[in-house]
């Protein structure tokens, strides 16, 4: 995890000067941890890392890292969790429209988001990577690992001159071998 983003880092000084200042300073092991025990979780290694590297991006920037989605700071992220996880029975009435699990570290700014799965839900495998649509009733698993999603980040920068380089790219393309689609259609069993 430590290379790729390390690799992204180099990417993003280099073909995207004006958004990389625009990040966050990291955040240290003893930040996280007050985030960690404020909201009473554990966060997986490779998602720490991230973190480490960057903190998200200032609020004052909307452009968006990948997927049109922006890099969500770590406290907004766990906040909004909480805040999702609070509306499960009473707003969300379908069984995983909304999962307990899922940490929305890139978000769209309406309201959708690529989520890191804590636990693996649908499929079992944890640190997966699932789309949160806010208005459809899909949940795709698009990449298996953070790691992996980040990797495919770099391999489209590696590929891409500078000069053909805009501030919208989608990777879903590239990571399609690794979508698997879910519905979520059952109300929540009480």
């Amino acid at each position: 995890m430590k290379i790729e983003l390390e690799k992204l880092d180099s990417h993003l000084r280099e073909k995207r000067p004006d958004y990389y200042t625009k990040l966050q300073e990291p955040l240290s092991e003893a930040q996280i941890l007050k985030l960690e025990i404020e909201f009473n979780i554990k966060l997986p290694s490779d998602l720490k890392q991230l973190y480490l590297w960057k903190n998200g991006q200032a609020p004052n920037c909307y452009e968006a890292l990948v997927n049109n989605s922006l890099f969500e700071p770590l406290e907004e992220v766990l906040s909004a969790n909480k805040e999702f996880t609070d509306m499960i029975g009473h707003d969300f009435t379908i069984e995983n429209w909304w999962n307990k699990n899922w940490l929305p570290i890139f978000g769209n700014g309406g309201g959708s988001s690529i989520c890191y799965d804590l636990e693996g839900v649908f499929t079992g495998e944890k640190g997966q990577l699932v789309a949160y649509w806010n208005e459809y009733d899909d949940r795709p698993v698009i990449a298996p690992s953070l790691r992996g999603f980040i990797k495919k980040m770099n391999q489209y920068y590696d590929e891409t001159p500078a000069e053909e380089f805009d501030e919208f790219f989608d990777i879903s393309d590239d990571i399609s071998d690794w979508r698997k689609e879910f519905i979520v259609d059952q109300p929540i069993k009480r």
